[in-house]
């Protein structure tokens, strides 16, 4: 049973209806490429849901067509509510382009319904989406070195759209930076094999890297002590440092081989460098040094 009818007094019409999993795309991730949608998922029996109903109906009957209200019974309709990974109700998402850009849980005053409502509605002109706020507060923390912050402003940006490469993508790098690569690769393992991303990228050099790593370093650094010339020994030395995420040092080490022998075994040293530079983030502080280094090296 809707709420629409009792809690505004007024029919459901275009801009406040109910929507079914057959109509949500329609309703939904369409009508928002033109007009921000706010999607209520609720319940029958659902108390906070009949509380924080009426506020939103206000608040967007207020907006005078600059924001559309769909409101799905989660009980009848389950489908997209389990896609958002809803698991508590009244759980309320702002679509805007065919994506979910905002979201909140639970009744909240009315006051704060209403900012939320006018925030939305701004989306519409052009306004900045709280998605790429948040990407671009994630993106300073981890630049910051913050990764607890940065971690926890790309999960917001997941809890709203689960299929945001972006997102999906800086969180994969906070933990490969932290030196959780299994985490990382689950996180990765997240979006689409064919999804590109600066931050994905580097994951997924970073865990290459790691897959091909020796574990020690001992043995050729003591053959290197012994022959600096051992260009094998320091090119597993390399190899074990990349996979230790230790890249600058990595770089180091490849660097040195280009400037004694660049061709040697088929240019491999250059060849993995760049696969460092990639895995460090090609407008990192080691790409950008290995870059000009490398440079100097093949151009003296």
């Amino acid at each position: 049973m809707s709420l629409i009818g009792e809690t505004t007094g007024k029919p459901a019409g275009d801009i406040i209806k109910d929507a079914t999993d057959a109509s949500f795309m329609d309703d939904v991730v369409e009508a928002s490429k033109t007009t921000p949608v706010i999607v209520d998922f609720w319940a029958e029996w659902c108390g906070p849901c009949r509380q924080l109903g009426p506020a939103l109906e206000k608040a967007v009957t207020a907006a005078k067509g600059k924001v559309k209200l769909v409101k799905v019974d989660i009980d009848k309709n389950p489908a997209y509510a389990g896609q958002l990974r809803v698991q508590s109700i009244p759980a309320v998402f702002a679509f805007v382009d065919g994506r979910p850009v905002d979201n909140f849980l639970g009744a909240l005053p009315e006051s704060q319904v209403k900012d939320f409502v006018a925030k939305v509605a701004k989306l519409g002109g052009g306004g900045a989406s709280p998605i790429d706020d948040l990407l671009a507060l994630a993106r300073e923390s981890f630049e910051l070195g913050d990764m607890g912050g940065a971690a926890q402003a790309y999960a917001q940006v997941l809890q709203a759209d689960p299929a945001n490469v972006k997102a999906i993508g800086g969180l994969a790098r906070v933990y490969m930076s932290a030196g959780d690569a299994e985490r990382a690769q689950e996180i990765a393992a997240m979006a689409p094999a064919d999804a590109k991303d600066p931050d994905l990228d580097s994951v997924r050099a970073a865990l290459a890297l790691a897959a091909d790593a020796p574990t020690e370093t001992a043995d050729f650094e003591k053959r290197l002590a012994a022959n600096p010339e051992d260009h094998e020994a320091r090119f597993e030395l390399a190899k074990a440092l990349a996979g230790k995420h230790r890249l600058d040092q990595a770089a180091d080490q490849l660097l040195a081989i280009i400037e004694r022998d660049r061709a040697w075994n088929d240019e491999a040293a250059r060849k993995q460098l760049l696969t460092v530079f990639e895995a460090a983030g090609h407008s990192s502080e080691i790409a950008r040094n290995g870059r000009r280094r490398l440079s100097a090296i093949l151009f003296s």
